[in-house]
């Protein structure tokens, strides 16, 4: 069953032992690639980039570890540890190639 990206925002996050997590409070995307990475669970407002890291690891969860989503989001047991794994640091943009020659007349 496919589910719209709007439909997550909102939804209750369990364990796969029904312990509730939170709330989806937002969705990030890896544009690149097209697919999820990640589930949060509060606004991500922060002025420092080890503050942003922090958040990440505390209050977010990577989308590779949820099972079932229909009414509730399901994910596993290790989600909030796999979640406060040392986030990657991201690739820089490719740099477009020189102009390699020049209009003559």
């Amino acid at each position: 069953m496919a589910v719209k990206i709007s439909q997550l925002m909102g939804m209750d996050i369990y364990t796969d032992n029904a312990q509730y997590i939170g709330k989806v409070y937002d969705i990030i995307l890896d544009l690149q690639k097209g697919e999820v990475v990640r589930l949060t669970l509060e606004p991500i407002r922060v002025s420092s980039k080890e503050e942003a890291k922090r958040v990440f690891r505390e209050k977010t969860i990577l989308y590779k570890s949820v099972k079932a989503v229909d009414r509730i989001v399901i994910v596993g047991e290790g989600a909030q540890k796999a979640a406060e794994q040392e986030l990657p640091e991201p690739e820089a943009p490719a740099k477009p190639m020189p102009y390699s020659y020049r209009y003559k007349k």
